[in-house]
């Protein structure tokens, strides 16, 4: 996608595979950079062939 790394969200270096909790965890540790009207991609990896993604538009300010 071509990102600049400061625009990624990621914390598998701290908690490791947390399996379902994996989205809420990293919503909890990034709530305070994100704004109203931030646009997030959400997109999860599983074993085997399990992965899901989704497009949030971010609603309040923390």
């Amino acid at each position: 996608m071509n990102l600049d790394s400061d625009k990624v969200l990621m914390n598998i270096q701290r908690y490791g595979n947390t399996t379902s909790a994996t989205l809420p965890l990293l919503l909890s540790d990034y709530e305070k950079q994100l704004k109203k009207g931030d646009n997030v991609i959400f997109a999860a990896f599983g074993g085997g062939f399990s992965w899901g993604s989704i497009y949030l538009k971010w609603a309040y300010n923390s």
